[in-house]
């Protein structure tokens, strides 16, 4: 019975121990208890980018709909980089055709006290890149979700290409570009998209679940 205790015992510390490895948190700048898991690094990566290259204007398409409780499964790219342009002088624009999604994700950002530095826009996205007027400096593409179903994703990763062809024009030399679900089947969110911009100039600075982009002079640096 004894052998048998010990035996449970090292099962379940063993259990919390894989947890703990698992868990991947932005701690200090985000509370422990948020995991971002497959999302943390690239977040770690964008944000020292953001702060060194003094980013003022960030552009999310598709917005945090569960808000922080959402780290896990989709990043609450919104209460993250909210927080970052709150810390740093920056603002925020979101924005997704989803009523209810822009609803939940206002609430979140008024629960964090981001309100003056995050704006939520309920617009198609391609309609609102169309029209935005300022120079951009972190461009995070996240809208049309993702499925199983080949035809969902064709025109999802067509979504995303025609949305920054759409902000192209407000793009420039510092300007980072992150795209979320890319290592999912048939080439993820980010297909198209990134076979575009590398025939134009840019260049892959981390790919994995998302894939992390900068012009080819800024990934020199990086490197040299």
């Amino acid at each position: 019975m004894k052998i048998i205790g010990i035996t449970l015992l090292i099962g379940i510390v063993g259990f919390f121990i894989g947890k703990f490895i698992k868990h991947k948190s932005l701690y200090p700048f985000m509370p422990f208890k948020h995991d971002f898991r497959k999302r943390r690094d690239t977040f770690l990566k964008t944000m020292e980018l953001m702060k060194r290259f003094g980013a003022k204007i960030i552009v999310e398409t598709g917005t945090s709909r569960e808000g922080l409780r959402g780290a896990k499964s989709n990043g609450a790219a919104t209460i993250v980089f909210g927080k970052w342009t709150k810390e740093n002088g920056a603002f925020m624009h979101s924005v997704d055709i989803s009523e209810e999604s822009v609803k939940n994700a206002q609430e979140e950002v008024d629960r964090q006290g981001l309100e003056k530095f995050v704006q939520i826009h309920q617009s198609d996205s391609l309609a609102f890149l169309e029209n935005f007027n300022e120079k951009v400096d972190l461009l995070y593409l996240d809208s049309y979700d993702y499925s199983s179903d080949v035809e969902v994703q064709k025109k999802s990763q067509k979504h995303h290409l025609e949305e920054f062809k759409r902000i192209e024009g407000q793009l420039h030399d510092t300007t980072i570009v992150l795209i979320d679900d890319c290592d999912l089947p048939n080439g993820g969110k980010g297909k198209l998209v990134i076979a575009y911009m590398l025939e134009r100039g840019w260049k892959i600075l981390i790919e994995s679940y998302q894939v992390l982009l900068v012009r080819e002079n800024l990934i020199l640096n990086e490197t040299s």
